[in-house]
Formats: C-alpha cells, sequence, structure tokens
C-alpha cells in the first residue's frame, strides 16, 4: 500500500490544476478578500477569519481534486489492473484518501504563510498548532466524497460533480462570505454542511476557543456517510471495471 501511496503522490504533484487552482487560487483569493472586510470585527479579526476560511477553500479543492482522475483512469484501465493486485478494496480507498490528506499540506500552508507575511496574523504556537491539525485531519471527508464521484461516475461528469460539490459547499458553507449575512433559511442550513463545521472548528482556535461539540459531530456524521459512499463505489466500479 505504500508503494501505490507513493506513485498517486507523484501522479498529483505532476497535475498543473492541483499547482493552479489548490494552491495559487486560494491564495489570490485570501489577498482580495481579506482587503474586502468582508469578515465580522476589526481588520486584524478579519484577516484571521478570512485566512482559515481559505485555507479551508484551499484545502477542499485539493482533497477534490484528487478525486476527479479517477474517472478517466477506469477509462484507461487502472481501475481494473488495481483489481488484479493485493490491494483490497477498503485499502484502495484508503490509500487515496491519505494521498488527498497529504496534497492538501501545501495549499494550507500557504494560506497560513500568506497571512504572517502580508496581514501579519499572529497566533500563539498552541493556536497555530491546532488550526494545522483541523485543517489537514477535517479534509478526509471531503476526500471520500470526491473518490466517491470518481468511482461512481464517468471522467467528465465526476469532475463537473466534484467541481460543483467544491463550489457549493464553499459558498453555502460561509468560505466566500460570513453566513452571518445570510438569510435565515440559508443559514440554518449551512450549519449543517460538512464545510462550515469543517472551518468553524478552526474559526473557534483562531478566537482563542475551543473547538465546539457541534461541529465535531456533524463532520464526523458526514465523515461516516461519505465513506460509506466511496467504498459502495469503488466496489460497484469494480464490478463494472
Amino acid at each position: 500500500m505504500i508503494g501505490y501511496i507513493r506513485l498517486e503522490l507523484i501522479r498529483t504533484v505532476r497535475d498543473g490544476g492541483y499547482v493552479i487552482f489548490g494552491i495559487a487560487s486560494p491564495v489570490v483569493m485570501y489577498l482580495v478578500l481579506s482587503n474586502l472586510a468582508l469578515a465580522p470585527g476589526d481588520r486584524r479579526s478579519g484577516a484571521v477569519v478570512t485566512m482559515v476560511s481559505m485555507a479551508a477553500y484551499g484545502a477542499l479543492g485539493c482533497a477534490f481534486n484528487n478525486g476527479t482522475g479517477i474517472g478517466e483512469d477506469r477509462s484507461a484501465g487502472w481501475l481494473r489492473q488495481l483489481r488484479l493486485t493485493p490491494l483490497a478494496p477498503v485499502h484502495v480507498v484508503a490509500g487515496k484518501v491519505v494521498t488527498g490528506a497529504v496534497g492538501v499540506v501545501p495549499s494550507i500552508a500557504a494560506v497560513l504563510l500568506t497571512g504572517v507575511l502580508v496581514n501579519h496574523v499572529a497566533l500563539s504556537a498552541g493556536q497555530w498548532l491546532s488550526i494545522v491539525g483541523l485543517l489537514w485531519a477535517g479534509t478526509v471527508p471531503f476526500a471520500l466524497l470526491g473518490l466517491g464521484n470518481g468511482y461512481a461516475l464517468t471522467g467528465q461528469t465526476a469532475a463537473m460533480a466534484n467541481i460543483a460539490a467544491f463550489l457549493g459547499l464553499s459558498i453555502v458553507g460561509g468560505l466566500w462570505v460570513p453566513t452571518a449575512g445570510f438569510p435565515g433559511w440559508l443559514r440554518a442550513i449551512a450549519e449543517w454542511t460538512p464545510s462550515n463545521s469543517y472551518a468553524a472548528l478552526s474559526w473557534d482556535v483562531a478566537s482563542g476557543a475551543a473547538p465546539g461539540a457541534r461541529p465535531i459531530a456533524i463532520l464526523c456524521g458526514w465523515l461516516a456517510v461519505f465513506g460509506l459512499y466511496a467504498l459502495y463505489a469503488y466496489r460497484r466500479a469494480g464490478r463494472t471495471a
């Protein structure tokens, strides 16, 4: 399984879309949005909230990108080849999740570093470590959703589905614009989305509070749902490969 993960990481790094949309895009958006002062509070707190939001946005982009190419792999016969190896379905899915988890690190680091160098964001060492850890670990549900779409759909359809899920969850989850400005009905929906709970954990830490139990529970619930979906989609794709 280590060799499989290494191969997938090499393929990810060589993907130009990963560099542009996973790393460069969230940094540029952070620089733009932090200067528009969309987040509540003074300029400093707004820069911190926006930094966390755009780091989460970039991490989501990388997580979904990890599953987008699976449809093309299926067409090329790669999935059929994997079925001939000793790797069990759960190992293949886990290997892709690990690949996605490692792939989000540069995106998170780029946005956080920009926050320090450009907007002079200052947090304690414990806050920085907690934010990085939460942003990193919290991408697993989204990686599973992207994988599920990749295994369940054709290459072009999977790409469209992952882009739609990525942008939809980012917008409705409050990563682009704080949910405080949403209509009441939309804010209620946003609070149940995995993206809002994912970012809320780091927003809490950045404000000096402990991560809330409710977002943790919601994110874990979506983790179970997306995990079952990814495993089912892989088994179904294997039967039709």
